[in-house]
């Protein structure tokens, strides 16, 4: 099974919520991770707990809807790490509630270029750049937080749930394409239910009822280290029911 010790991974959402708890769970398996998040201080803190666990982090302040912050991000990240850099999560995500007929424009379209249009482009930045540095026979990861949104309908959340939809057809799209061309890049993505993250707190669903990021975190990890023979999957993955009281 492939492992991540010794590898670099960058996490866009890195400040906080599921992007932190993967931060740290790679960070324990021996990853050096890069928590990028357009809030810095919490994008400190983040490495500041991984360091204080004996991992190794840094930070970087990213808007993954700049194309500038992804065209740098990715070539200095390849430059100072070569092809030990394979892992990109993308984590970072948005909601936005509206409803039919209040819908605002802009926040709508803000939400699709941080959960859809923005990661797209990430990808194309990260197997480009990995492409042209790698020499040895290893796959590059990349992850993506789909939701279980992407298959459920909402009251009030066109947004959100129709950009992970979006996302997650991309995401499918993706792992064909690499297969097609026989790039060497793996594509796996998760959905999980609601999780107890600060962009929850708008919707103010009891703690109980939400999962643990800690929990969709280590499930990542053990995605990004199954035998190179699974192919890239999503995977629907939500509490037990005798944990998710109704």
């Amino acid at each position: 099974m492939p492992a991540v010790a010794g590898r670099v991974a960058f996490v866009t959402g890195g400040a906080s919520g599921l992007g932190q708890a993967t931060c740290l769970a790679l960070a324990a398996a021996g990853a050096h991770v890069v928590a990028a998040d357009v809030n810095s201080d919490g994008a400190a803190t983040t490495v500041e707990q991984v360091t204080a666990a004996g991992g190794s982090a840094a930070a970087r302040v990213f808007d993954v809807t700049d194309a500038d912050h992804r065209v740098a991000a990715m070539a200095e990240l390849f430059a100072a790490h070569g092809e030990a850099f394979d892992i990109l999560v993308n984590v970072a995500g948005i909601d936005r509630p509206g409803y039919l007929v209040d819908v605002d424009e802009a926040a709508y379209a803000q939400v699709f270029a941080v959960n859809c249009h923005g990661p797209v482009f990430l990808m194309k930045e990260f197997l480009n750049g990995y492409l042209g540095v790698r020499t040895g026979d290893r796959e590059a990861e990349i992850f993506n937080v789909l939701s279980i949104s992407a298959v459920t309908v909402g009251s009030g959340a066109v947004a959100y749930n129709s950009s992970k939809a979006a996302f997650t057809k991309a995401t499918e799209i993706f792992q064909t394409e690499v297969r097609d061309f026989s790039h060497p890049c793996r594509i796996q993505g998760i959905m999980p239910a609601a999780m107890d993250t600060p962009m929850m707190e708008q919707w103010q669903i009891p703690a109980e009822r939400m999962m643990d990021p800690a929990d969709v975190a280590a499930e990542i990890l053990h995605a990004l280290q199954r035998p190179s023979t699974v192919l890239g999957q999503n995977l629907i993955f939500t509490p037990r029911p005798e944990n998710f009281p109704r």
